[in-house]
């Protein structure tokens, strides 16, 4: 059995819908049945994509969770030092918390103890991480959110007193059609003095062949993950889908500065979902979108921050200039 986290040190707060399961129900039906047809990348990360997303960022073609990490193992010190003193930590979609442990250690060389808030859906993953920080670091609390990005922005300014760190890291931000993000950037805004500072992970715009193999990897692991929102359907609905008659499909619209992916329907095919009471119609080549990825220029960058109230003080890049980690401040 699974012990819970040392409730001294550890507090959740769960704004989440009770109902996950409904709102996956509901959510499914309307991207199936709507023309053309969606899924939301939300979604993506039960277990088992969660899974999968872990082998991701393990593939040598998946330079983006390497590059980053890279840029934080050596900046580190230069990001926590350009702060506050005594800041709170917070991380919207943490996760795993696997690169936010290079921030705490350069944070607690800084400061005698930290106080970590992380945001994220899966009130599970904020169990499981916080068990595993509380045992490694003993000057460590957490308050943690279980809930989407935005009821965890509204609860950042009734829980925090003082100097905030805030991190979105990832390039999660590409996950957002561009006015989207710099709506969403908005709201981070709004919850910062000037004392605090926003550390973002952005993807940025390269070649089409780096990208395309980045999300479709010759061993096929990222066709696996974009295929489990089909078997999630299946194991959590009572979905009849085939995987075997959808392939996985990424392109890059290097206009748009996008990556799109897609599940593609192999033939005319009729698939019933027992829970939802539907049964979906496909035509030979139809597409389901699953996710976009947006890459950005440095000029976008500069741009996105200026739109919402930000200036970036001060930004990173690893070695071959793939990627960027950017300190933003309020403008």
């Amino acid at each position: 059995m699974r012990r819970s986290p040392s409730p001294e040190r550890f507090h959740l707060i769960v704004t989440a819908p009770s109902d996950d399961l409904a709102r996956f129900a509901r959510d499914v039906k309307t991207g199936l049945t709507a023309s053309p047809k969606f899924l939301p990348c939300r979604y993506f990360y039960d277990r088992e994509g969660s899974r999968l997303f872990e082998e991701i960022c393990r593939l040598p073609e998946y330079y983006l969770t390497r590059a980053e990490r890279e840029i934080l193992s050596e900046h580190a010190e230069e990001i926590v030092a350009r702060g506050s003193h005594d800041v709170t930590l917070v991380e919207l979609g943490s996760g795993s918390a696997t690169k936010t442990r290079i921030l705490i250690d350069a944070l607690l060389r800084h400061q005698k103890s930290l106080r970590y808030v992380p945001v994220d859906i899966s009130r599970a993953a904020l169990e499981e991480s916080a068990r595993a920080l509380l045992d490694h670091y003993r000057t460590l609390s957490i308050t943690a959110i279980a809930g989407e990005y935005h009821d965890g922005l509204d609860r950042l300014r009734a829980i925090i007193d003082g100097p905030k760190l805030i991190l979105w890291l990832g390039s999660s931000v590409g996950n957002f059609e561009r006015g989207e993000a710099a709506e969403f950037l908005r709201r981070v805004r709004a919850t910062m003095t000037v004392s605090d500072r926003l550390l973002i992970g952005i993807d940025l715009r390269k070649d089409r062949a780096t990208l395309e193999k980045a999300y479709d990897d010759p061993s096929g692991v990222t066709a696996r993950f974009n295929l489990n929102l089909l078997a999630r359907i299946n194991r959590q609905l009572g979905g009849h889908f085939d995987l075997e008659a959808f392939r996985h499909r990424a392109l890059y619209d290097e206009e748009i500065g996008r990556i799109e992916m897609y599940l593609v329907s192999e033939r005319a095919q009729r698939v019933a979902i027992d829970r939802l009471n539907v049964t979906i119609a496909f035509a030979p080549e139809e597409a389901i979108h699953t996710e976009n990825s947006y890459k950005y220029s440095l000029a976008e960058i500069d741009a996105l921050a200026e739109a919402v109230g930000l200036r970036i003080e001060r930004q990173w890049f690893d070695a071959g200039h793939r990627f960027s980690v950017n300190l933003m401040a309020p403008s």
